[in-house]
């Protein structure tokens, strides 16, 4: 009888640990997180630390008192969150029935349509204030043919100039945000599904609220929480409206660091204007998680 005997594999054959496997993707992150590191999280350090400075140059949160305090800051954040979260609303309304008549009803021109909503999501916001301005401002073209048609002098479309205004130009700019993954859902959502709930008898309500809405749900709430995010940060539109008495905390901030010159002040609302932001990324990515998990599931 022959007896083998094993030889040791050689060592250019030896298989990696998985604590040197696990280190050599760790340093694969390092780049893009030093990037992220230096391009987004270092400029907000200084403005944070900003809104810490006194006026006599010690720190203390003496600033952050008095700009908590003030009214104009709670009118700015209440006006702020309200506008955002009304044009969010209108944007999802509008944004899912665009989406549902462009993906399912077929009709000439839908292909054009497509091409100017990506149009608009290359387009400033705040050349959507200005074309606004020229069609329903107080020497607009609308209100310009109301008065050529009734003879009155006075502008009988004076919206533009207040709240209401500038929810419809947001509504108008970044609805586009929401018809894009809408429309991208529907792509791939299976055509034997539709025609397996159409030959069953269901009407198309049902097969709309049935079939069509819960594979759409994770793009809806993918846009919807994009153009809250947008909106609540939105700055352009509110400040091209030129509305009297809408000051939000972009505006805010703008006036206390460029008019006022009031830095520290600007920059605790920035921070908070920062925290705002934060807050609802993180609430998005947990809602996110928790229904794809049930979806799942």
């Amino acid at each position: 009888m022959t007896a083998l005997v094993e030889r040791p594999a050689p060592a250019g054959d030896a298989v990696p640990r998985p604590s040197a496997a696990r280190n050599h993707k760790a340093l694969w992150t390092l780049p893009p997180l030093l990037i992220v590191l230096i391009a987004a999280v270092y400029p907000l350090v200084p403005v944070c630390l900003q809104s810490v400075k006194l006026r006599d140059g010690g720190t203390g949160l003496g600033t952050w008192a008095s700009v908590l305090e003030s009214q104009a800051f709670r009118s700015a954040l209440w006006r702020t969150v309200a506008i955002a979260v009304t044009s969010t609303i209108g944007c999802l309304i509008l944004g899912t029935f665009l989406a549902i008549v462009l993906a399912f009803v077929p009709f000439p021109g839908s292909s054009l349509i497509g091409r100017l909503i990506d149009t608009i999501l290359a387009l400033p916001s705040f050349l959507i204030t200005l074309a606004f301005t020229f069609l329903y401002g107080s020497a607009g073209a609308v209100n310009a043919l109301i008065a050529s048609i009734t003879g009155t002098s006075s502008p009988a479309l004076n919206f533009l100039y207040t709240p209401a205004g500038v929810i419809v130009a947001e509504i108008t700019f970044f609805t586009p945000f929401v018809i894009r993954p809408l429309l991208a859902a529907f792509a791939v959502l299976p055509r034997q599904q539709l025609d397996v709930a159409a030959s069953l008898g269901a009407s198309p309500l049902r097969v709309l609220r049935s079939v069509i809405m819960p594979e759409a749900w994770p793009a809806l709430m993918a846009g919807g929480s994009l153009v809250l995010l947008l909106t609540l940060n939105e700055f352009g539109i509110v400040l091209f409206t030129g509305a009297k008495g809408v000051i939000t905390l972009p505006v805010l901030i703008y006036t206390r660091g460029i008019v006022t010159f009031d830095l520290a002040g600007a920059a605790v609302i920035a921070t908070v204007q920062i925290g705002l932001s934060l807050v609802l990324y993180v609430g998005y990515r947990l809602i996110f998680a928790r229904v794809t998990a049930g979806r799942e599931g």
